[in-house]
């Protein structure tokens, strides 16, 4: 990939580059909305609330700078999954009179696929050259529609192991609070779309609106793309992204452990620099952080599950029982063997 090519594919198009329709004299961001059934409130709320709040001098939201509307091609209601309902404004129309289109998914194991209607009008817009942005699951079904192939995609680290087992043909990015690859942006939800929106926002409209709209949310400071997800809890304590970032890469990929030169190299970052953070940061190596991760996994599976000692092992990425029983030793003075049967005595 030459360097013009992967120019165009870390940003998106400001709305100039290309040809817009008819929009409200003054108007710098206009934004289509198409929710999915059972789609997730919060996310789409954030991301709403952020173009509200920039689009207008106070908290009077009249949409002088930004504009956005749920689109349909029923005009029924659309129920979230919490069961609050949202009534669409308009019917799809020209995708080309907004400079985004996005897609709000929801419930893993409720994803719907969008409607033939849908995928037309989104395979319309990216004819177009409007960017589309997956929120949530949103992402999920821009792939089911065959507008995702080729593109990075950001996943939330709680639905990484389904992404892998399911989809394919896409590179999934669950170190990221959002994901911008050229004309396609994604997030994984929560307040991570309040942080794509003010992306957009300081893209299109301006900096200080992208501020005052998140200082409005009580949000502290807009975070860039490569800001790490907050993962699930563990041991270890810091702010250091580059170290974040490389835990939630070894909580991916506990039952089959990456080399630091590996996680080295799918962040962009050397061996030596990696092992500095660390060093710096936690008073550690990232060999013995990751060995922390896995045995703090298998010491709560061997506590909490019915899993065979044997089935731990593998699923923390140790060869076998025997080899989980060792580094378990060293780590908690007694074998897997014992905890377990302390855990069935104090249950008796």
């Amino acid at each position: 990939m030459d360097s013009q090519t992967q120019s165009k594919r870390t940003a998106p198009r400001a709305a100039t580059s290309r040809s817009v329709g008819a929009r409200p004299e003054g108007v710098r961001l206009s934004v289509g909305f198409i929710l999915a059934r059972r789609f997730t409130l919060c996310a789409f709320a954030n991301f709403v609330d952020v173009l509200r709040l920039a689009a207008d001098d106070g908290d009077r939201s009249r949409p002088i700078l930004c504009n956005w509307t749920v689109l349909t091609d029923t005009m029924d209601l659309v129920t979230s999954s919490c069961g609050i309902t949202v009534q669409p404004r308009e019917r799809l129309g020209d995708p080309a009179r907004f400079d985004y289109i996005v897609v709000v998914g929801g419930l893993m194991d409720e994803l719907p696929g969008l409607s033939a209607t849908y995928t037309q009008y989104l395979h319309q817009a990216a004819a177009a050259g409007v960017p589309l942005v997956g929120v949530c699951s949103g992402a999920f079904m821009l792939h089911q529609a065959g507008l995702m192939d080729g593109y990075r995609c950001c996943v939330s680290w709680f639905h990484h192991a389904e992404f892998l087992s399911q989809f394919e043909g896409l590179n999934p990015v669950s170190d990221q609070i959002f994901v911008v690859d050229g004309d396609r942006l994604t997030c994984s939800g929560g307040a991570s779309s309040a942080h794509l929106a003010a992306y957009l926002v300081d893209r299109h409209v301006g900096r200080a609106q992208a501020s005052k709209s998140l200082h409005i949310m009580i949000i502290d400071e807009a975070l860039q793309p490569e800001k790490p997800q907050p993962g699930i809890s563990m041991d270890f304590k810091t702010r250091d992204p580059i170290v974040l970032r490389a835990l939630l890469l070894m909580q991916q990929n506990i039952d089959t452990p990456m080399s630091v030169a590996e996680i080295s190299r799918r962040m962009g970052h050397s061996k030596r620099q990696l092992e500095r953070h660390f060093r710096l940061a936690l008073e550690t190596s990232p060999q013995a952080a990751f060995l922390s991760i896995r045995l703090s996994l298998a010491h709560h599976l061997i506590e909490t599950s019915e899993k065979s000692i044997a089935q731990i092992a593998l699923d923390c990425g140790f060869c076998d029982s025997s080899h989980l029983s060792r580094m378990f030793r060293r780590r908690y003075g007694c074998t897997p063997v014992v905890v377990r049967q302390q855990r069935e005595n104090a249950a008796a």
